[in-house]
């Protein structure tokens, strides 16, 4: 079986890529804009092409990968910012990361690809906790985030919001067996390396499975020991619920 490839969006400095390689996957292509960090991941990435401004990308004209990671400038969504949340000029680039997605998966229905074939299959999405809490009425970015998502598999659906609860820092979206979406909230201080605490909401999405829960969730599949945050925000080790409407996908407790 060959090696899994991955496309790095919002790139910075090629923490996608790194996470990749010491996975065994391939990071092919990255799009970033700022001049120091393309030069530190042309370092230590040099077989990794550079693709530019995401805004002049088209996915269909990208080397197709079977994983697209992305998380978009973070001060509209923060709660250190300003709070503008998606519509912010720069937190709105989230959207073209799910045209691309959507232009290279119908290049590749075109090119004959279909069901588990067709690239990407998965996606990465990954943010601040303020996500849960920005846009209105509030925690309605969230909701955008992973309706955006659900609406890879089809563009008719809806997925409600957490009103009047909040977004769980943990859950799952499951549609049959040929889409799977799950968000979890981690922190960084729980991984070895990386003493500060830095926590992150880290969403992936099976785009033509049921994968996405146990990809995030098991236990056995994640290194340091996430357990010990339960009093800092993680979520917890298993799923939330299941369904668009159900606990999981709508945040109620």
């Amino acid at each position: 079986m060959s090696a899994l490839t991955l496309g790095s969006l919002f790139d910075g400095i090629g923490g996608f890529p790194l996470a990749a390689v010491r996975a065994g996957i391939v990071p092919v292509w990255a799009s970033e804009i700022e001049a120091f960090p393309i030069a530190v991941t042309k370092h230590h990435f040099p077989q990794m092409l550079h693709v530019g401004d995401i805004t002049a990308l088209d996915g269909a004209h990208l080397p197709p990968v079977d994983i697209i990671c992305g998380g978009q400038p973070l001060p509209g969504l923060s709660v250190a910012g300003a709070r503008a949340g998606l519509s912010g000029a720069r937190s709105g680039l989230f959207m073209e990361q799910i045209r691309i997605i959507k232009e290279m998966r119908t290049a590749d229905e075109r090119r004959g690809r279909t069901a588990l074939a067709v690239r990407p299959r998965w996606a990465v999405w990954e943010n601040v906790p303020g996500a849960f809490s920005s846009g209105t009425p509030k925690g309605e970015d969230f909701r955008l985030v992973l309706e955006e998502f659900v609406r890879l598999k089809s563009d008719t659906l809806h997925v409600p919001g957490p009103h009047p609860w909040s977004w769980r820092p943990a859950g799952q979206i499951l549609l049959g067996d040929d889409f799977s979406l799950a968000w979890r909230v981690l922190d960084a201080q729980y991984w070895p390396g990386t003493p500060q605490r830095r926590r992150r909401i880290y969403l992936v999405a099976d785009l033509a499975g049921p994968a996405a829960p146990q990809i995030l969730f098991e236990q056995e599949s994640l290194p340091g020991h996430p357990a010990q945050g339960g009093g800092t925000g993680e979520g917890p080790a298993a799923p939330a619920g299941s369904g668009a409407d159900g606990p999981g996908g709508t945040g109620r407790p």
